[in-house]
């Protein structure tokens, strides 16, 4: 017999934030959150809910935890909007049908409660949670960012009601011999053009302080009309800047400045710390989390987390000027391959770009939807 339960004891919440760990043992792909991060999300005074507020649920099968879920309803995306959605978050399973809907079913009970008439996921409470599911490319080591699972999720989702929404796509970025003169040459010429510059700062701190406000201004900007996206309040900015600060190495960030020292455009990679979140299983406090220090000054991977132009300055050619920060990236001995993370797939003008580079198109995500009324 198939129970579920509201995730409300301490107990609960453990096995909500342990399952996936259990589900993935050993599978050579999957890459944790971070415990402590996931476990944060039952504190009432997290920050992501000054916009957003959310349901947990446990799936049991003689006792036994077989499958989570999340409702979330992210308020800000909704006004914009103008729809009433709840998006479903953290759904893992065992590959059993009547798990799978007897999740969704608690999910959608608690959207009609609350007034809601669709639901719509994976999605998590914004941009830089983790979003979509993976429908092709199960071979491939999942980035920190994302979420893996396993390929029978997706008829799992189908058979509970669901259609596809939108996917995106995700490439392998590989290194390059030798500088394109061509991306320089007009990379330079843009710069000189426009009074342009490339941001300075000494170090990590120094870098964050001076350029942070200006960056998530231009990703507000940039990013706000895309699916499932909704601008940063303070405290989620601060919130992810701790979360992801410990990645960061400045060698793999630009930031372009107008003369006035705002921020026009930028672009950063993440050094990829998917082997070493493996081993820790996610915990921080782990010994092998020191391996995280390597990883990020010498990586061999790095993840492409955002770049960024505003509208004002893309047929100024400035997109030419993170070409040219991804080729100086490229070049690097140690390096690999460069993940590009999730890519709209009908966002031609993103992906025209990998064109420069050696590339090979390796993942497919989904996001799904359910009209309740």
């Amino acid at each position: 017999m198939i129970t579920v339960e509201e995730v409300k004891t301490r107990k609960q919440k453990k096995q909500f934030v342990d399952f996936p760990n259990k589900l993935y043992k050993n599978n050579p792909y999957f890459v944790p959150s971070i415990r402590m991060d996931e476990l944060n999300l039952f504190n009432p005074k997290n920050v992501n809910y000054e916009d957003c507020e959310a349901k947990f649920f446990l799936a049991y099968k003689n006792k036994k935890v077989v499958g989570r879920i999340a409702g979330i309803i992210q308020k800000t995306y909704n006004n914009k909007t103008g729809e009433k959605r709840v998006r479903f978050s953290r759904f893992d399973s065992i590959n059993d049908t009547e798990v799978a809907k007897a999740l969704f079913s608690a999910v959608e009970e608690y959207a009609k409660e609350k007034g809601m008439e669709t639901v719509h996921g994976p999605l998590g409470f914004n941009d830089l949670d983790r979003e979509a599911l993976l429908i092709d490319g199960f071979d491939h080591l999942s980035t920190f960012e994302e979420q893996y699972n396993y390929d029978y999720y997706q008829t799992l989702i189908e058979q509970s009601g669901y259609e596809k929404e939108i996917d995106y796509v995700e490439y392998k970025i590989f290194p390059i011999k030798e500088r394109d003169e061509r991306i320089d040459r007009i990379a330079n010429a843009v710069m000189k053009k426009h009074n342009l510059h490339i941001g300075f700062a000494k170090n990590k701190k120094e870098y964050i302080e001076k350029y942070k406000d200006g960056i998530f201004k231009v990703i507000d900007e940039v990013y706000s009309p895309l699916y499932g996206v909704v601008p940063f309040t303070n405290s989620v900015r601060d919130q992810i800047i701790s979360q992801f600060k410990l990645f960061l190495n400045i060698k793999y960030m630009v930031t372009v400045c107008d003369e006035n020292e705002n921020v026009v455009a930028f672009g950063f990679a993440i050094p990829s710390v998917s082997k070493v979140i493996q081993k820790t299983k996610g915990r921080i406090l782990h010994p092998k989390i020191l391996g995280i220090f390597k990883a990020v000054k010498k990586p061999e991977i790095l993840d492409l987390a955002l770049t960024g132009v505003l509208p004002e300055y893309r047929a100024k050619g400035v997109n030419a000027l993170i070409l040219q920060f991804m080729m100086s990236n490229l070049l690097s001995s140690n390096l690999k391959y460069l993940e590009t993370n999730l890519n709209l797939e009908d966002n031609a003008k993103i992906q025209n770009q990998w064109k420069n580079f050696p590339n090979i198109n390796h993942k497919r995500r989904r996001c799904f939807v359910k009209k309740l009324v």
